[in-house]
């Protein structure tokens, strides 16, 4: 049987400390959740940040929860190139280095020297499924994406292992677009010999 897994196109976000939050939100504030996100324990929030580059901004770029150890924006690489932001293609959480941006809410902005990237192509899988697809953490593998008129081979996707997660693909509205990636659909994981895969 085909190793099919659910495609989600993850518009842009970004992650906060508790220490931003309060910052941009107000002393003691807390996020407020909009909805769950198909990741667990993860979403989406109620309140929205502007996001300021060299050029010009993004407002209403959505929060999402809980709080974080270090503040993440994660934008497509036309947002960042729009904006002027560098955004290099990084997985969450590895921002050293990365763009720098300001950050602006209702009670106050912050001025983030790294944290902005363009996150690259993942899986999340949780371990049963993981070892049932014979797929390992950090292992990169290519993807099928069998849409109406838009047929693609992925590669670099990168498989993120835990049991805090659920099965799913994630990508960028860019490559979502490209796709032409539709709600509910899903894309098969192909043998890395298949596509030369590194």
């Amino acid at each position: 049987m085909a190793n099919k897994v659910l495609l989600e196109t993850s518009a842009r976000h970004l992650h906060l400390t508790a220490e931003h939050i309060e910052i941009l939100f107000g002393k003691g504030h807390e996020l407020t959740k909009k909805k769950d996100l198909s990741q667990p324990g993860q979403f989406a929030c109620e309140e929205r940040v502007t996001v300021v580059g060299a050029k010009k901004e993004l407002p209403g770029v959505s929060v999402l929860g809980p709080a974080r150890p270090a503040t993440q924006v994660e934008l497509s690489l036309t947002d960042a190139r729009s904006i002027g932001v560098s955004a290099p293609i990084r997985e969450s959480g590895d921002i050293a280095g990365s763009g720098a941006c300001k950050l602006v809410g209702p009670c106050g902005e912050v001025e983030i020297t790294e944290g902005v990237i363009a996150a690259m192509r993942h899986i999340h899988l949780d371990t049963k499924t993981a070892n049932e697809m014979g797929l390992s953490d950090k292992q990169v593998v290519c993807v099928k994406v069998d849409s109406d008129g838009r047929k693609a081979i992925l590669g670099d996707v990168v498989v993120r292992v835990s049991d805090k997660f659920a099965p799913a693909m994630h990508i960028d509205t860019d490559e979502s677009n490209a796709v032409g990636a539709t709600p509910g659909m899903e894309v098969e994981i192909l043998d890395t010999c298949v596509c030369s895969c590194k």
